[in-house]
């Protein structure tokens, strides 16, 4: 790691700390005694998602993020949750070492999340990503909620 301040090749490393998903480690320059840090953090492969013309897009954790947030205003759903949604959505791909997932299959993991967390945040998210165009479509999504709650419970 080169020394930000002169520019030598040699620092050493007089620290390491483990952080929530990295490691902090604190550095010195041998040459001008300068001190810094640097973070090591694990590379996650670059996910493609297929959307459904069959076009390809790189996965957008602030996409579906957003989506989630607009799905959960004014619901007792924490920002901790939405993002251990999108959390669990990348350790599902990154664990199986998946590079290519269809929006379809984020949008039901995501969904499967949310039947978990909030019914009515749930509804609000499937009536976008499954693009309700009638009540039919409403009922339907809500009888199979209820029908997911009931095997739950039993």
């Amino acid at each position: 790691m080169k020394c930000p301040k002169c520019g030598y090749d040699e620092t050493k490393v007089t620290d390491s700390r483990p952080l929530e998903d990295s490691i902090k480690r604190r550095r010195a320059c041998p040459r001008c005694s300068f001190r810094f840090n640097t973070y090591e953090k694990p590379e996650k492969p670059l996910l493609m998602v297929r959307k459904r013309d069959g076009e390809f897009e790189p996965f957008d954790r602030n996409k579906l993020v957003r989506g989630v947030y607009n799905a959960i205003k004014k619901r007792p759903v924490s920002a901790e949750q939405v993002e251990r949604i999108a959390d669990h959505i990348e350790n599902h791909c990154a664990n199986k070492f998946i590079e290519q997932i269809d929006s379809v299959t984020i949008g039901d993991m995501t969904l499967e999340c949310l039947r978990d967390i909030d019914s009515v945040a749930y509804i609000r998210f499937a009536s976008v990503y499954k693009d309700f165009s009638d009540v039919e479509s409403f009922v339907q999504a809500i009888s199979e909620l209820n029908r997911c709650r009931c095997s739950d419970t039993e």
